[in-house]
């Protein structure tokens, strides 16, 4: 998500109703164009930025101002609506300076955010401290028209009083400057340790022999010799075939390489990021930053950062989180130990003499699945094109919420990979979607969703702008992407995100859209995965790039006898960082070595050897990039025991596509954003309070034991 400034109860900040200040910078005008203006992509110029930022943040202080300067008695209208209005320079400004830290992060710009990080979290202190504007949401949060607001206003008006409570508000004088130090040096922690992590994702692994790959499906070798030729610069040159230190350059060789060697260099070089012992090392960094956040936790009346992450969230309290993750971490590992039993006996009855290591584990565990289901992941992937499963989850979510994509050309973009699509229900425009789908120097890894501008309809409709963000590798010019299945998952699962955003029917723009509990948010995008593997999407959209072909209902039916398949793997890969995430943040005011604690700990978890954390301690981004999931990557777990749950609505009714559940999603769950408790929308939606069993269920784990 792109940096937000100027605090609502959830860190956003309000859109631009055409206040005009005196700035000749594109960067602080209000967007302009089409669909009520879109980002200036082509205008944009980076040596611009800081100077930007300090008239956008001075902007954004004249109207706190304002709002603090009213004489009249502080009420809804004049306090709680004029903070979601303010910071609207800052707000664009922020989003646009966002997408350049993520997806062009390359020349001065790493300076740049060095520079700005600290200046943004210094003036989102400045705010929440400010004790006239405090005395004023105290009013309005004690006062008598608080009876008279509607469901959503009330909590808005709470979550804001709650949120400053919680950011210090209250702290004396000494305190609150104590706080802003500790905040305004995590700010500048944070970003040098995604620097340096996206330093070390820059880093390749180049292969002059082919034989070393032997065993990797035919794109993914066509794909790394074309990225070998972009980087020679001479496509005529000597052969090189380049592996980029990133997840989805990563699992292709790990899965296929009949290399041993050749898995384990590359298994180290991905696994080892932030980790090197050189300048780019971040240990120091999360030792620095977590000693920094139980001091604040103290500091702001909570026991540990833990207690304070989650005292918002659906959990509330991290006691609740952690008996989630116990209670599946023992059936994980059981399930782990039989993977590893299979995988080993297959590795012996080939002579291979080794015992598996965690770069073998991949590389077995699909021979275990060609042997136990007949099913060779090679025989899926030339059906799943990237463009193909686009078309595909646009289609479904027409089925699903009606929505219609209609591509647009001459909209500004900020490189030439990206494409836009303007999105229309009922004949009406609801929003934009911005697709950018390819790995580049300067872009961090992963998948993920940002919002460029988020709906609201205070005044007017303002419609919300969202994208998506892959690292898929190109293959040559003209050749369709294929992409694995864990792959089209995340695909699947991040375009979710962009529906939250785009389905969004709120008033105010703090509550819109994703703009909900950490613990919730991955719900909707978890269970937009389930349109993936339906029979109407897989006819339809997953056909042979060479024939055009629908997949085989042989094959098919192989694919879902396969799909609890390795479950232990994933299972315990994501659950070891979100144990040790929680864990590192329990520990309190301590002292902690982040390899040391991390190697421990998994110890005492009675962590399987042949298994490593999904994000190791020193590049996990989610927990020391910011605040964002600290103590709070459980949340994927959690979530997802609601997706179990709500997918188990439809897969009774026979269809992901019944009109009457469809209906109740998108009017409960998709388009209320914070409007209500979490809680309560998904009992609308499902008619009760979510039963935790369907989640083992879904995971092919023993229930009631």
């Amino acid at each position: 998500m792109a940096t937000t400034v100027v605090f609502r109860p959830d860190g956003a900040c309000g859109q631009d109703r055409g206040k005009d200040l005196d700035a000749k910078s594109v960067l602080l005008q209000p967007w302009e164009g089409p669909y009520g203006g879109v980002p200036p992509w082509r205008s944009v110029k980076p040596e611009e930025f800081l100077a930007a930022f300090d008239t956008a943040i001075a902007a954004s202080t004249a109207d706190i101002g304002q709002i603090t300067a009213n004489p009249e008695p502080a009420t809804f209208a004049n306090t709680i609506v004029a903070l979601e209005k303010s910071g609207q320079m800052l707000t664009r400004l922020s989003n646009i300076f966002g997408v350049y830290t993520s997806n062009l992060n390359l020349d001065a710009i790493p300076d740049i955010e060095m520079a700005v990080v600290p200046k943004l979290s210094r003036h989102a202190d400045s705010i929440m401290q400010n004790e006239k504007l405090f005395a004023r949401l105290a009013a309005v949060f004690e006062g008598e028209e608080m009876k008279s607001l509607n469901e959503a206003q009330k909590r808005l008006v709470d979550d804001y009083h709650k949120n400053f409570v919680r950011q210090g508000a209250k702290l004396g004088t000494e305190e609150k400057r104590k706080l802003t130090e500790i905040n305004s040096q995590l700010a500048g922690l944070f970003t040098q340790f995604s620097q340096n992590v996206l330093h070390d994702e820059g880093l390749v692994i180049a292969v002059t022999s082919e034989a070393d790959l032997a065993g990797l499906p035919e794109s993914v070798v066509q794909a790394m010799a074309t990225a070998g030729a972009e980087q020679s610069g001479d496509a005529a040159g000597a052969p090189q075939w380049i592996i980029s230190n990133t997840r989805s350059s990563m699992e292709p060789v790990l899965t296929y390489a009949t290399s041993r060697a050749l898995r384990e260099k590359v298994w180290r070089t991905y696994y080892n990021r932030g980790d090197n012992g050189d300048e780019y090392d971040n240990n120091g960094i999360i030792t620095a930053i977590l000693k920094l956040r139980a001091e604040r936790a103290l500091l702001l009346g909570y026991e540990t950062h833990a207690h304070w992450r989650l005292e918002p969230q659906m959990a509330k309290k991290p006691e609740a989180a952690m008996d989630l993750m116990v209670n599946v971490w023992s059936k994980a590992v059981d399930r782990v130990r039989e993977e590893v039993a299979d995988m080993q006996a297959v590795a012996d009855r080939e002579g291979a003499g080794i015992k598996i290591e965690p770069w073998d584990y991949r590389y077995y565990a699909e021979k275990v699945r060609k042997e136990r289901y007949d099913l060779d992941s090679n025989e899926v992937k030339p059906y799943l094109q990237l463009e193909k499963l686009r078309e595909g989850m646009m289609w479904a979510s027409g089925q699903v919420y009606g929505f219609e994509f209609k591509q647009l050309e001459n909209i500004p973009v900020f490189h030439p990979d990206v494409r836009v699509w303007e999105v229309l229900r009922d004949g009406k425009t609801v929003g934009l979607w911005y697709f950018d789908p390819y790995a580049r120097r300067g872009k961090r890894s992963g998948a993920w969703m940002t919002e460029y501008r988020q709906q609201e309809n205070i005044d007017a409709p303002i419609l919300p702008i969202v994208s998506n963000n892959s690292n898929f590798v190109k293959g040559k010019p003209g050749e369709p992407v294929l992409i694995s299945w864990d792959d089209a998952t995340t695909l699947f699962h991040e375009f979710g995100h962009a529906l939250h955003g785009l389905c969004s029917d709120c008033k105010y723009p703090s509550q819109a859209g994703t703009n909900v509990a950490r613990d919730y948010v991955e719900f909707p995008s978890q269970l937009n995965e389930h349109w993936l593997s339906t029979p109407e999407i897989l006819e339809k959209f997953a056909v042979h790039f060479k024939t055009g072909e629908p997949m085989p209902a042989e094959l098919l039916e192989k694919v879902n006898r396969a799909k609890n398949f390795n479950q232990g793997f994933a299972t315990v890969e994501y659950l070891a960082s979100a144990l040790i995430d929680m864990k590192l943040h329990l520990a309190g005011n301590v002292t902690i070595e982040p390899d040391k604690f991390e190697r421990e700990t998994l110890a005492e978890l009675g962590m399987p050897r042949e298994i490593v954390m999904r994000h190791r301690t020193p590049q996990f981004n989610h927990i020391f990039a910011d605040d964002g999931y600290s103590a709070g990557y459980y949340s994927y777990l959690w979530s997802d025991a609601l997706t179990a749950d709500a997918a188990n609505v439809f897969d009774s009714a026979g269809s992901y596509y019944d009109p009457a559940i469809c209906k109740r999603l998108f009017d409960n769950i998709m388009s209320v954003g914070d409007t209500i408790d979490p809680a309560e929308g998904f009992r609308r939606f499902r008619g009760r309070d979510v039963d935790t069993q369907a989640l083992l269920k879904k995971r092919g784990f023993p229930v009631g034991q």
